[in-house]
Parts: C-alpha cells; structure tokens; sequence
C-alpha cells in the first residue's frame, strides 16, 4: 500500500536526480574539453565579448608577425651595411698609408676584398629574395660581377633594385615603411670602387698617376661611407621602433589571451570539486529514492 504523498515526492526526486546528471554531464565536458561552454551561444552574454577578443588578437597576432619579419629584415640590412662599412674603412687606411708611403703590395688583394665584399652584401637574400631589391626580384640588386667591370659601368645600369620600399602595418593605423635599397646604402661607394677600378692593376710601388688616382679614390670613399652610415643610422633607429612596437604588441597579445582564457576556459581545479560534489549529491539523491520506494503505509499500520 503506497501512501499517498510518496508519488508527487518520487516524482520531485526524479526530477532532481536529472539535474543532477545533466551538472555532472556538463561538469564532465568541462573536464575533457578544458573550455566553460561548447559553442559561444552557450556562454550568453560572455559569448559578444569572446567572439570580439578572438577578432582583436586575430589582428594583433598578424600585425606583431609582420613586425618580426620587419625587424628580421632590418637586421640582416644592418649586418650587411656594418660589414660593408668595416671592408671599406679598413681599406681606406690601406689606401691613404699606400699613398703616404708608396709602397702598395698586397693592396689591390685589399681592394678586390674590400669589392667583394661589397657586392656580396648588397646581393644579401633572404628566402631568395634580396634585401636590398626593393620590390624587385627578378635580379641581384648590384649587378657587376668583377671589379673590372666597373669601368665601363655607370651607377644607374650598376643597381637594378626599384624605388618601392616595403609598407608594414605594426599597429592599429599605424604603417611603418620599412627596406634599404641597394643604390641608396651603396650609390657613393660605388663612385669609389669605379676609380679604383680605373686606376688599373695596382703593383708593389704605385705610379704618379695611380698615387692622384687612389687619393680621388680616398675622396670618393669618405662621402661614400657618410652615405653609408646616414642609411644605416636610420635603420638602426627603425630597428628600434620595432623592437618597442614588438615588445607592446607582445604585451597587448597577452592581455587579450587572457580576456579569452577568462571566458572560455574552464576552472579545472573548481570543477573537479564541482563533479566530485555533485556526484555525491546524486549518490545522496539515489540512496533517498531507494528508500522512498520501499515505504509502505503497511509499515506504519502494522
């Protein structure tokens, strides 16, 4: 004989049991996902802020991978120019000590070093493409092969690079026109290496006329390296400006993974405690319901 508040009870009970076990179903996929809801709509209102922070760091992340291929190139540009800056001040001593001296063994070994590496530098590349090309690809940006081609070589057909310099958003409206070009770092140099070039092959004692070539040359040489460390002088300081704007990016990167994280990630510690609570709760629920079934009124009337 069931008494007669057992059924609305028993149905009360169920209905409690089957929160229960849509909170641990819920509290488990927590657990395995890591993540509060499974879609943004679950989330309510959180969901606006989520799908907004994931679109702002979409765009910082591509603004701060922009910066880091603009900071990469303007280091290999600043490489390159302090290692044509070295090769052709060493040489300059030698030169002015040939003159001073008149003696000139080993100098035009000095000389083709000093080009070489001149050339090599201009031509630097990177993932096959030059540095200092501009928006050109097609050619090295310092075509002449040899010294001796310098003779009969002018500055415009010497330096094929274009005048289109790379643009680079870094930051919200904020562009950053990065890239040296081969003639702008090279142009007076080039003057330089010409004259040497013409002076023809130099020997262990140097001639009249190779002593007044080499001391145009000096010449030639000195406004060629101011060229040089204007151009690199602004590199560096655009070098600088992307390490600040690398380093806020960074920073801006974190605080938006983080407004993330707040939304969608789950509190795996909490949920543990959550499930293991709520599982006792439903034990509870179960062992209630058990008992509630086998009561009878006969128990009571006995």
């Amino acid at each position: 004989m069931t008494r007669v508040a057992t059924i609305p009870l028993q149905s009360v009970l169920i209905s409690g049991i089957q929160r229960a076990q849509s909170q641990i179903a819920v509290s488990q996929q927590q657990l395995a996902s890591g993540s509060k809801a499974p879609d943004y709509a679950t989330l309510g209102t959180d969901g606006v802020r989520t799908v907004s922070a994931h679109s702002m760091l979409a765009r910082q992340q591509a603004e701060s991978t922009a910066t880091t291929q603009a900071g990469t190139t303007l280091a290999l540009q600043d490489t390159a120019l302090t290692a044509i800056d070295g090769s052709v001040s060493d040489l300059r001593t030698q030169l002015q000590t040939a003159i001073g001296s008149g003696q000139s063994s080993g100098l035009q070994s000095t000389i083709q070093a000093a080009f070489d590496q001149y050339r090599s530098a201009l031509n630097t590349t990177e993932g096959g493409i030059a540095v200092f090309g501009g928006a050109q690809t097609d050619t090295p940006p310092f075509t002449p092969a040899t010294l001796a081609d310098l003779t009969t070589t002018d500055a415009p057909a010497a330096f094929a690079n274009d005048q289109k310099r790379a643009t680079v958003r870094v930051g919200e409206n904020q562009d950053l026109t990065v890239g040296v070009l081969a003639s702008d770092a090279g142009g007076g140099l080039f003057d330089a290496f010409k004259a040497l070039a013409q002076a023809g092959t130099i020997g262990t004692t140097l001639t009249d006329a190779q002593k007044t070539a080499l001391s145009d040359a000096v010449k030639k040489l000195d406004s060629g390296i101011s060229q040089l460390r204007d151009v690199n002088a602004e590199n560096g300081r655009k070098m600088a400006q992307v390490d600040t704007l690398g380093t806020r990016a960074e920073a801006r990167n974190t605080l938006l993974k983080g407004i993330v994280s707040d939304n969608e990630d789950a509190d795996l510690g909490q949920v543990a405690i959550d499930l293991a609570t709520r599982k006792s709760a439903l034990e509870a629920s179960y062992s209630v319901f058990g008992q509630l079934s086998r009561m009878s009124l006969v128990s009571y009337l006995q």
